[in-house]
């Protein structure tokens, strides 16, 4: 057992901590300004306050007059159409009868849209998904600036909610924070079954109806979509930077032991309160430090996860007052070895990773070998040592016991001496044509490397054309560009993993080049995406000409074209991003200015950080 953090996991840390030296240390001097002496609220006017308890019930408003009561702001991305959030909507009275029963008060204090990129997917509304972290970000600002508070329980779940609702949160990093999860629904249709179902699709083998026949029996139930995509890797990270309570991230909506957890949530958020004390306060903008992400980063490469969160993470890190780059990744990834196997990146869900051990067995794992900072600090208590253990239900109520010392089943989930890989399920790749992130987690050894003529297009649309008509039945470098930030918002690709998995299959060698994004469902086919910078951003996408060697390598880090830089450099730059007033449709238009302010992939392409 080690608890000495392995060296370049060390090395790492204090890089980030020296790089954002001076941009933490006004941070922290901001929140502790924002750190009230007692509530925040007997800080407001009287009319004010009266506004904020209005419409209480008489204890609460009782409470909510004096000075010795925490008051908990309830920030919820419900809606019931996204089935992973759809198990939300009775959170919050749960949550204010915990939080009654416990001493204090709870407020519903604003709701943060939640839009479904499964839904989206291909569409214009895709084109909005990326933004909506940011806007994510802004409501839940506004439903915490009333001064009302002194703690916050933030409930949500997939994609770009979390990483949003924690960049608003770190606005108010005086505050202590627990997000609070809904659990994965049951398992449906096995991954790989529903994988070989769309490439008989995009084959033109099988109609719409056997399609949509096989989606609807892996989508099925209230719940979290359970392939290992960016909403599970979003509960995975909360858990090992400490946001979660230990083993709260895949357990099952509408159970007892996810009640208990919801409870338990609401009462311990009540105890990191300053009104608790200087030892117990717990403020999220001094938890979420360089050692938190750190181990975020990590527990990402060790399963494979989303590669939206090479945004995210950097994003979230940013609104902390920390530097975290792309390099931070590489380095890490080198050493921290592929623990898991989850569809994407093999065929279980993460419903077979719970029952193989889950997050105790893997942070366990981790901790051992030192790639992970025990001594981080956690909403659990005290510090990420409290996550070894599993959360269960006894007749005297929730407790957490030991997490499992063996994994259950190894073809799922793995000891560090017995890994899937010796290194990360993420890598960065750069040269000529700019940097980028693979995820090779699910590419075989033999197909990370390829050298082949580019096939340049404008959009998702164009590609598939190409493919229906046969254009692409060879070896090739897919280039699909202007799919960047600036450009159109940065959509997720998936549309493209089943017709490329079938050019693979066929024994072409196939990757993609992209500035857009394939996040979690990225698949078998190596593709180099979040190019930066992008087309939009005069990047060397723009300058790519079909026919164009370009090399890929996974191994070696390697993303260039066999053009020299002074022929790249004359050609004339191709467009293709909308100009102003030609981003329209699906409420497009009214994100334009989010378009033209925001920042490069490589920095978390965000707006408000």
């Amino acid at each position: 057992m080690s608890t000495t953090p392995h060296p370049v996991v060390a090395r790492v840390t204090r890089r980030v901590a020296e790089r954002s030296a001076g941009r933490r240390a006004a941070y922290l001097r901001r929140i502790a300004e924002a750190k009230a002496a007692g509530p925040a609220r007997t800080a407001l006017g009287c009319a004010n306050l009266a506004h904020g308890f209005a419409a209480c019930g008489p204890l609460e408003k009782l409470r909510l007059r004096g000075e010795e009561t925490p008051n908990i702001a309830i920030v919820s991305a419900y809606n019931d159409m996204l089935s992973a959030h759809q198990p939300l909507k009775d959170y919050p009275d749960r949550i204010k009868a915990a939080v009654a029963a416990a001493g204090g008060t709870a407020q519903f204090a604003g709701g943060v849209p939640a839009m479904c990129d499964g839904i989206t997917q291909g569409r214009a509304g895709m084109e909005l998904s990326l933004f909506s972290r940011d806007v994510v970000a802004m409501a839940t600002a506004v439903a915490l600036a009333h001064d009302m508070f002194d703690g916050a329980l933030l409930l949500g779940v997939c994609d770009k909610i979390v990483p949003g609702l924690v960049i608003g949160a770190l606005s108010f990093g005086h505050l202590p924070v627990i997000l609070v999860p809904a659990g994965p629904m049951p398992s449906g249709l096995p991954n790989a079954e529903k994988a070989k179902v769309r490439k008989r699709y995009a084959a033109g083998e099988i109609g719409r109806d056997e399609l949509l026949e096989a989606e609807a029996g892996s989508y099925h139930a209230p719940g979290t979509c359970t392939f290992y995509g960016t909403a599970n890797s979003n509960q995975l990270l909360m858990e090992a930077m400490g946001l979660h309570l230990p083993g709260a991230s895949f357990v099952p909506p509408g159970t007892e032991l996810r009640d208990a957890l919801t409870d338990a949530a609401a009462r311990r958020v009540l105890e990191l309160t300053a009104l608790k004390g200087d030892d117990a306060y717990l403020p999220i903008g001094e938890m979420l430090d360089e050692r938190a992400f750190v181990n975020g980063v990590v527990a990402l490469l060790a399963t494979g996860g989303s590669t939206n969160h090479t945004l995210h993470l950097v994003a979230m890190a940013a609104a902390a007052g920390i530097e975290l780059t792309w390099d931070d990744f590489d380095e890490l990834s080198a050493v921290t070895p592929l623990l898991t196997r989850l569809y994407p990146n093999g065929t279980a869900d993460v419903n077979h990773f719970h029952a193989a051990g889950g997050t105790a067995f893997l942070i366990g794992e981790l901790l051992d070998a030192g790639l992970l900072h025990e001594d981080a600090r956690t909403v659990g208590g005290g510090t990420l040592a409290a996550y070894r253990q599993a959360p269960r239900l006894t007749p005297d109520g929730l407790t957490w016991e030991p997490g499992p010392r063996t994994s259950g089943d190894t073809d799922v989930l793995r000891p560090v001496d017995e890994p899937f890989d010796p290194q990360g399920g993420l890598r960065t790749v750069r040269g000529n044509l700019g940097r980028a992130v693979i995820k090779v987690s699910a590419v075989r050894p033999e197909h990370r490397a390829i050298e082949a003529p580019a096939r340049v297009f404008g959009s998702q649309e164009e590609l598939h054309r190409a493919f229906s008509a046969g254009e692409l039945d060879r070896d090739v470098v897919v280039v699909v560009r202007h799919q960047g930030p600036r450009a159109n918002g940065m959509p997720e690709l998936h549309r493209l993993t089943p017709p490329l998995s079938v050019l693979q299959d066929r024994g072409h060698r196939v990757a993609l080049v992209t500035d857009g994004r394939m996040s979690g469902a990225s698949g078998t086919v190596p593709a180099a995406i979040h190019v930066s910078p992008e087309a939009a951003a005069d990047g060397p996408l723009a300058r790519l000409r079909d026919g164009d060697i370009v090399r890929l390598d996974a191994d070696k880090g390697l993303l260039e074209v066999l053009v020299s830089d002074e022929e790249l450099a004359a050609r004339e730059p191709h467009g293709g991003a909308p100009a102003r007033g030609e981003w329209t449709g699906t409420g497009r238009e009214l994100f334009d200015a989010f378009r033209l302010a925001v920042g490069p992939a490589e920095r978390g392409a965000g707006v408000v950080v």
